[in-house]
């Protein structure tokens, strides 16, 4: 349990982003704390998934402050947000179709004239990951573009928890997933949280965010309408609060 004395491992503080003349976020606050799964609630076009490109250091922001470990963090890119902990597995199945199972889940890693896993572990490596959230074993020598949409996904997973990441970051990443698989990434999800990671979970269904968040923050139209604890609001409740605000006629 969260006491007043915590801090949070990552703190977004003010912080706003526009294309143009479209406000996609507009002094957007949230605190995420360790050991804990944090959902983000909104419907298309609210905020989330720039909420999502500005914590993975593909987009910046255009004001406020990001906070990790209570120091100032600014990312200016992928690579320095993923050395400081973060990973993302992002809504669109993002795989080098060409290359095989275990290349997959080890993309990244490597450095220009070093490999991060030994050779001879690497098949070690991307099988244990996969033994986690996979119900049915995926070859490593399989060409990932040959597998399944479902089992691409999964690969995806298993990449971003081989990084031993601080943060992981899932947006609408169990969409593609049946029920089984959808079942072990969640029991993954909590046991990465139960020891003391960070899990900020992008989802649209209700019955994920119930059962999995400590904490929710809902987003309508860039800004945040609602923070709670997972028992604060009831679904109609949720919903109430992601439903954009209709015209008032007078």
């Amino acid at each position: 349990m969260i006491t007043a004395r915590e801090s949070p491992r990552l703190a977004v503080a003010g912080v706003s982003k526009s294309y143009g003349q479209t406000v996609a976020l507009s002094d957007v606050s949230i605190d995420f704390y360790a050991g804990a799964v944090h959902a983000i609630l909104g419907e298309n076009g609210s905020g989330k998934s720039t909420l999502v490109k500005l914590l993975s250091g593909i987009v910046f922001k255009d004001a406020g402050d990001l906070t990790l470990d209570d120091a100032p963090f600014s990312g200016r890119g992928p690579a320095d947000f993923a050395a400081r902990g973060f990973a993302t597995v992002f809504q669109e199945v993002l795989i080098a179709p060409d290359r095989d199972v275990t290349e997959n889940i080890l993309l990244g890693q490597d450095g220009l004239f070093r490999w991060a896993v030994a050779r001879r572990d690497r098949k070690d490596v991307a099988a244990e990951v996969l033994k986690r959230i996979s119900r049915a074993p995926i070859p490593l020598d399989a060409r990932a573009g040959d597998l399944p949409l479902a089992l691409q996904q999964i690969v995806v997973i298993a990449r971003a928890l081989a990084r031993n990441p601080r943060i992981l970051i899932l947006d609408e990443a169990t969409a593609a997933l049946d029920h089984a698989d959808r079942d072990a990434v969640f029991a993954e999800v909590e046991r990465f949280a139960g020891k003391g990671g960070l899990v900020i979970f992008i989802s649209h269904r209700m019955d994920e965010v119930t059962r999995l968040s400590d904490r929710i923050s809902v987003l309508r139209g860039g800004r945040i309408v609602g923070a709670m604890a997972r028992n604060g609001a009831t679904v109609d409740e949720l919903l109430a609060m992601m439903a954009p605000e209709r015209p008032r006629h007078g």
